[in-house]
This record gives C-alpha cells, structure tokens and sequence, in this order.
C-alpha cells in the first residue's frame, strides 16, 4: 500500500529546468564553456554533478568559480520572478491524491528558488511536507534527500512512491529503496530508466498509478 507521494520539482511540477539550463549555458559561456543541452542532461541530469567543474577544467581559480555560481543563481532568480508554468496535468493530478495520500516535495533547488517559483503556483497547499537542497547532505544520485525525508517524517519506504523525471533521481530513489515512478521531459528523455517503477508519458497518470497502489 502507498501512504506517500514524494515529488521531484523542477521538470515535475513545474517548467523550470529549461530556465535552469539557460541561465547557466549563459554564464559558462562568458568564460568561453559551450554547455550544450546533451553536456547538461549527461553532467547535470544524469549524473548529478555541478556543469561548473567545466569552470574548474578551463583553470579558474574556486573564488572565481563562486562568483559565476553566485551570479547564475542571481539570474536564475530574476528569470523565476517573471512567472513560471505549472507543468500539464500536474493540479488535477495532485487534487485527485489531495486528503487520500500524503504528499510532500523533495528537490535539488535551493531554498529561496523553490519559494520564488511557487510564490504564485498555487500548489503548495497541496504538500504535508518539503525538503529543499540546504535540508539534507549529499545531492542526488545520492539517497540523502530521501533519507532525511524518511526520518525527518516517519515514514516507511515501502509506503512510499516517488515521482521522478531524471535519471539522477532515479537513481537516487533506487539507493533509498523507495519505488520510482518517472514522467521524462524533453531534456532526459534519453536517460537510463531501468529499475523505474513506471515509466509514463504524462503526469496526467499518475494519480492512476498511486490510486491502484492504495488499493493494495
């Protein structure tokens, strides 16, 4: 039986990935890094890591590497203020699991983007709980994020079902011995899906998916 819906955010709930990627090919661009969308999904996506070690291999000193660092998350911020798109499906599918199951969020966003971006998305309302980067040790692929939501909120994984988009929270999901199901986007489409719970098209499904768990 499934007691609990842990959600990915970006590329999930909401259409920000794609800012995300922007912001940051612009500024490895200034130092001459091509960050191309196929080197983001691999570095970023697939593996986790952050695309800014291409700063280090273009031998910039750290201090310099904070800067740039510092400056994308500053544009990132101006980007999300201007608004961004609930992804389709995702308010009807979390008002049909609304008071049937827990849910919470659980993502690799910082917390002061995660409140910009749904300071004007209504969904909220709709989470027990949220976990956002500065909330647990290691980022995914790692199982930290998890973990800390487990025991930070008694839950049992086995009562758990996490909806993911890439393969770094898949993988990340697997580690913690929780299913997995994953909505790709158009950046992760290519990702390694092995071991997903599901794979689906659209979140549209997912309220399907939780709903014959209950049942169980």
């Amino acid at each position: 039986m499934v007691k609990t819906v842990i959600w990915d955010n970006d590329g999930v709930l909401v259409d920000t990935e794609e800012l995300y990627f922007k912001v940051t090919r612009e500024v490895l661009s200034e130092i001459g890094v091509d960050l191309t969308p196929e080197l983001f999904d691999q570095i970023s996506l697939m593996q986790g890591r952050s695309t800014f070690y291409l700063a280090a291999a273009h031998g910039l000193k750290a201090e310099v590497i904070a800067r740039l660092r510092s400056d994308r998350n500053r544009r990132y911020s101006d980007l999300l203020r201007n608004g961004v798109r609930v992804l389709d499906g995702v308010e009807e599918t979390l008002r049909r699991l609304h008071g049937k199951v827990l849910m919470g969020v659980v993502t690799s966003s910082r917390r002061e983007h995660f409140e910009i971006i749904h300071s004007g998305t209504g969904l909220l309302h709709f989470f027990n709980f949220v976990l956002t980067r500065e909330d647990y040790g290691k980022p995914k692929p790692n199982p930290d994020p998890f973990q800390a939501a487990i025991i930070r909120k008694g839950l049992q994984p086995e009562h758990c079902i996490i909806v993911e988009d890439s393969e770094r929270g898949l993988a990340a999901a697997k580690a913690a011995g929780i299913r997995c199901i994953v909505v790709p986007n158009a950046l992760t489409l290519g990702n390694d899906f092995s071991g997903a719970y599901r794979v689906l098209e659209s979140v549209s499904e997912v309220a399907g998916e939780v709903l014959e768990l209950l049942c169980q």
